[in-house]
């Protein structure tokens, strides 16, 4: 017999929530409200490996730590998983790591309350496969899907449990700099590959499942003149008709997460959309998950002149149905069981949305068994089953527009065996960084094959000559 029912795995899922959230005093509730960046790996704080060699391999992407604040964030971040200060953390992608930051939670807290660990699984993992638009170009759900599930088994041994991923954002502005991490400016291929995205990264939600967290609610996509963060003005139905639908199909295929945008719609911020979050997503889509915000979302409602300060963001957050925010410091729903006090928000609104948290770990089965298995990890993150899906669907993403010479006949396939010099051209074409795309951040880069080299090693025979051509900046 389990001390707490909400040990006991034998129950139904929403009678354990139940027990659990009646235990919980309001500042642990607002605690698990809280989602923090890590930035151990960056050479803050101690860790699971050594932090000097993260950041040396991260070096390339790594933001600039000149500044105390965040040499010190990743000890401010430990500090308050021991007193139940947070309920998920981002950017944590190793076993160790993931590990002994979820020790610090389960054992310092009063409730043991594992933690959700989430990160961008945009196009992989650790095998990296073709960008989000060029999947799309397949138009063959079956391999998206296949992909997804092979980014969620990679993500999950390494103790991920949720990407902020997929972005359906439908983009129709080729000023805006994402939009090759979504499937384009199609809503109808746009919903197919949000919902085979969904279904490959959580699965039946199992071991080896992670969850989806489709983003950006919503007209992200449409930012005014293309320029990311900034407002944008949808008309009714553009706004039904364009970019809700991928959402609706993502909500269709059991998408357990929802990920809020930064920018105005139509002057409301999305974290304080109320009409948005909770009309039409909740009621008009019938989601049933948590929504959470992108990274510091709520404390931008102040300077977005939405809220007058930290305290006034997070009680309109919630109230509009935000159930969890993304934050790098001082997390402005630190502050709710003060706006509780003040009559900014009940307490009945924040259990509702510490339910839905609470829901997706339980249904997780993080309470049973919260720890990723440091020992299996090399052979899954090394299967050559992954790579080879992932040259599937590379193949899959080509789209011939033209197949013609000068005189009317097939240019391709060419004949390897009449080749004798090949000329290449571009910088792009032998940096492996950039060869896997942007959003992959945990690639072996040393293990990547450029073009350039895939050439010479298929054509021995042939001289294969490479010029940069324009000059650009390479990774």
């Amino acid at each position: 017999m389990t001390a707490h029912p909400y040990r006991d795995p034998s129950l139904p899922v929403e009678e354990r929530v139940a027990d659990l959230l009646s235990r919980l005093t309001l500042e642990e509730k607002a605690g698990q409200l809280t989602q923090y960046f890590w930035f151990g790996a960056l050479g803050g704080g101690e860790s699971g490996q050594d932090a000097d060699a993260h950041a040396a391999a991260d070096a390339d992407d790594a933001m600039p730590l000149d500044a105390e604040a965040f040499a010190q964030q990743p000890r401010m971040v430990e500090a308050a998983l021991a007193a139940g200060g947070a309920g998920s953390v981002l950017f944590v992608k190793d076993a160790a790591d993931a590990n002994r930051l979820q020790r610090i939670a389960i054992e310092g807290s009063r409730h043991g309350i594992p933690l959700l660990f989430g990160y961008d699984v945009i196009h992989g993992f650790r095998t990296i496969f073709p960008v989000p638009i060029a999947q799309a170009a397949s138009w063959d759900p079956d391999v998206i899907e296949a992909g997804q599930r092979v980014a969620a088994r990679e993500a999950r041994v390494s103790g991920i449990h949720w990407a902020f991923a997929p972005m359906v954002d439908i983009a129709r502005d080729p000023r805006w700099g994402r939009i090759i991490e979504g499937a384009g400016e199609d809503p109808v291929l746009g919903g197919a590959v949000a919902a085979a995205q969904v279904r490959g990264f959580q699965g039946d939600l199992g071991p080896e499942s992670i969850l989806a967290g489709p983003k950006h609610f919503a007209g992200y996509g449409a930012a005014r003149g293309g320029r990311d963060y900034d407002d944008a003005e949808i008309s009714d139905s553009e706004l039904w008709n364009v970019h809700l639908p991928p959402f609706r199909a993502a909500v269709e295929a059991g998408a357990a997460n929802i990920m809020g945008a930064y920018m105005d719609l139509n002057g409301v911020p999305a974290s304080g959309n109320r009409w948005l979050l909770t009309e039409v997503l909740r009621g008009a889509f019938g989601f049933d998950g948590f929504v959470v915000s992108d990274a510091n979302a709520v404390r931008s409602m102040v300077t977005q002149h939405f809220a007058r300060d930290l305290a006034d963001a997070g009680a309109r957050a919630v109230n509009a149905g935000l159930d969890m925010e993304m934050c790098m410091f001082d997390p402005a729903f630190s502050r709710l069981p003060q706006a509780v006090a003040d009559g900014m928000v009940s307490e009945e609104v924040i259990d509702e949305a510490v339910r839905r948290v609470l829901r997706v770990k339980f249904r997780l089965g993080l309470f049973e068994n919260p720890w990723a298995d440091e020992a299996a990890t090399a052979a899954v993150l090394d299967d050559p089953a992954h790579r080879e899906l992932a040259r599937t669907a590379a193949e899959r993403t080509f789209v011939l527009l033209r197949n013609a010479a000068d005189d009317g006949a097939p240019l391709l396939p060419l004949d390897a065996a009449a080749l004798r010099r090949v000329a290449v051209v571009g910088q792009l074409a032998a940096s492996p960084r950039d060869t896997v795309g942007p959003w992959s951040f945990d690639q072996d880069n040393g293990e990547t094959v450029t073009i350039l080299d895939g050439l010479r090693a298929r054509l021995p025979g042939v001289v294969v000559e490479h010029a940069d051509g324009a000059s650009i900046p390479v990774r």
